[in-house]
């Protein structure tokens, strides 16, 4: 079956899916390796019977003609060769793609993926305690791109949301993307060059470089000198003159050169790595060129690929073909005619003007093929978790209303859902329940899935409901030894900093696991209640953790604006064993000394 016909009517069930296409790519990928051992043998076997020629025919003058069509063949075979290598490597690419694609519906995902960890700042007020970057991360999970421009894009959705206007574009955009399998197949394969070679900074940087002046006097002398040049060397061949006219053109040239040396410099230098990778992106312009699209976003991305009325393609290719050209002057022969055209100077002259044509359009260029591959990230997760719904979106807040919420890093068959609702009228929980009952799972949870609702993803939710929201979390708090803070300490600055954005226009959604456990009960029961209640009156919602059943106080005075519910857990024989399930009022007891017991400490 020829690559990217799949018959009509197979069920786009993910695994499945994946399993057809994977199978019709392996039966390519056998093909041509087969074809591939064919090649080698039919080489070594011209090889072999030129050699036998020449030993047994050497006296002769057929021996001549043998090796001179032997070595014809096998150049052939060779050009033949290196296009089949080239397919062949690209099938390898295919059925990676599919492999790495069912290792995700397996949930076999983690350590495959790019993690991101340099979009990881510790100084997010919810990075690090989600799980958005890094080795099993959400980033990790999602992410598909092949740039760095789609990673960063992708990777800054996850840290600052965005706009209900832009969330429910981004959903029409991912719901047409989502089912694009052979898409994002080719966008992977075309890719894979492009996740190695480009990052988008300095090429960003390079054409974003405010203009250099060309000196169009210089440039007019060098090429009436280079004029000259052919003209004096051609009287000077024919007999019409003496070699001066020709010594005095070289001497015009050597001074254009010198005069021009600055500004061919500020031009040239650092040119190769941007050129480089706009070459690299090449096939994959194409590519999306030959696409069309129904979401408004997805049209507007399409056009702005062709800004200016301009396609990627040929503007990049002859900006490929001067660097190619001027690499070249290690070549003995054609640095003697550099020299002599000025071949510097009139090149950094083509190459500013490129770039004062096209410099707007290469940030535009980059910047809308990476918002295409974020979106793709996302329909690609859409396509692969089908029973994950978008959420609906309230502009007025704070409001989260979920059922059947559940972590979406987690396998399905070991995630359990809860419904939970915080809004204006009950603003907070305050959760208590005994060790690894579940509580830190649901706050990170909750806060998960609202950083996947405002990328404008589905979620791992039967429905969830929720304003625009501002994630702040105290979970995975550590100390620093390099910074000299305890754990303790760097505790009251994330509160700090989450108190902080209570104060901003957008409602904060805090999540605070066992707040302030690094004092004694006493200051931590007043230190807690003094931070919920400046935080409830600034509208926010959230949850709190404690093993201390004290803190479960701060909800009965504060009712009905918060309120009370814990996890259970009971005994199965030496076991202990949970159903992470969210009851209401307060946990009744703890199970420390029962799973000290357990691992046979003698409590």
């Amino acid at each position: 079956m020829p690559r990217g016909r799949i018959p009509r009517g197979v069920t786009q069930e993910p695994q499945a899916a994946y399993e057809i296409r994977v199978e019709a790519r392996r039966a390519e990928l056998r093909r041509l390796e087969e074809r591939d051992r064919r090649l080698s043998l039919a080489r070594a076997i011209v090889a072999s019977l030129a050699l036998i020629a020449l030993i047994v025919t050497a006296s002769r003058p057929i021996a001549v003609v043998g090796l001179g069509l032997a070595a014809l063949v096998f150049v052939v075979l060779v050009i033949i060769h290196e296009k089949l290598a080239r397919r062949l490597s690209r099938a390898r690419r295919r059925v990676a793609f599919y492999d790495t694609a069912l290792a995700r519906t397996r949930g076999e995902w983690i350590g495959k993926g790019e993690p991101g960890t340099e979009f990881l700042d510790p100084a997010h007020p919810n990075a690090i305690d989600l799980d958005l970057f890094g080795r099993g991360s959400l980033f990790e999970r999602l992410c598909t791109a092949r740039t760095h421009a789609g990673q960063e894009r992708l990777a800054n959705w996850l840290r600052n949301g965005s706009s209900i206007a832009e969330l429910r574009e981004r959903q029409r955009a991912v719901a047409e993307l989502a089912p694009r399998v052979e898409l994002r197949e080719d966008l992977a394969v075309l890719g894979a060059e492009a996740r190695r070679a480009v990052d988008s900074r300095p090429l960003l940087q390079w054409a974003k470089v405010a203009p250099i002046e060309v000196p169009q006097g210089l440039r007019l002398a060098a090429m009436t000198s280079s004029v000259a040049v052919g003209i004096a060397l051609t009287g000077w061949a024919l007999g019409f003159w003496e070699a001066v006219p020709f010594q005095l053109a070289t001497i015009a040239i050597m001074v254009c050169t010198w005069q021009g040396r600055s500004f061919s410099h500020r031009v040239l230098d650092g040119m190769g790595r941007p050129v480089h990778d706009l070459q690299t992106l090449t096939e994959i312009f194409d590519r999306l060129e030959t696409e069309r699209f129904e979401a408004p976003r997805l049209t507007e991305l399409h056009a702005a690929l062709s800004a200016d009325g301009h396609s990627p393609k040929e503007p990049i290719a002859r900006l490929g073909r001067w660097l190619e050209i001027h690499e070249s002057k290690g070549n003995v022969f054609f640095a003697i005619l550099a020299f002599f055209l000025c071949w510097d100077l009139q090149l950094a002259a083509a190459v500013e003007g490129w770039r004062r044509r096209y410099g707007r359009s290469v940030a535009v260029w980059i910047g809308s093929l990476g918002e295409i591959e974020a979106l793709i990230s996302i329909g690609t997760y859409a396509f692969e978790n089908p029973a994950d719904p978008n959420p609906t979106f309230e502009e007025s807040g704070p409001c989260f209303h979920a059922e059947g919420v559940a972590h979406p890093l987690l396998p399905r068959s070991r995630a359990v859902p809860n419904d939970l609702t915080l809004d204006r009228e009950r603003q907070m929980l305050v959760i208590t329940g005994s060790n690894m009952s579940g509580k830190s799972t649901l706050l990170r949870t909750v806060g998960i899935n609202t950083v996947l609702a405002l990328a404008g993803a589905p979620v791992r939710a039967s429905a969830l409901r929720l304003s625009p929201l501002a994630v702040g979390a105290s979970i995975r708090i550590q100390d620093s030894l390099q910074d000299g803070e305890s754990r303790f300490y760097a505790e009251i600055k994330r509160v700090r900093q989450i108190l902080d954005i209570a104060k901003g226009e957008t409602p904060l959604l805090f999540v605070l696991d066992e707040i302030f456990d690094g004092t004694n009960s006493a200051e931590r029961r007043i230190g807690a209640e003094a931070v919920v209640r400046s935080l409830l009156a600034r509208s926010a919602i959230g949850l709190v953790t404690s093993h201390d059943l004290a803190l479960a106080e701060i909800a009965v005075s504060l009712a009905p604006r918060a309120q009370n519910v814990h996890f259970e857990d009971h005994l199965e024989g030496d076991r202990m064993a949970f159903d992470y399930k969210i009851k209401p009022g307060p946990v009744q007891r703890g199970n420390a000394l029962g799973l000290m017991r357990a691992v046979g400490l003698e409590v």
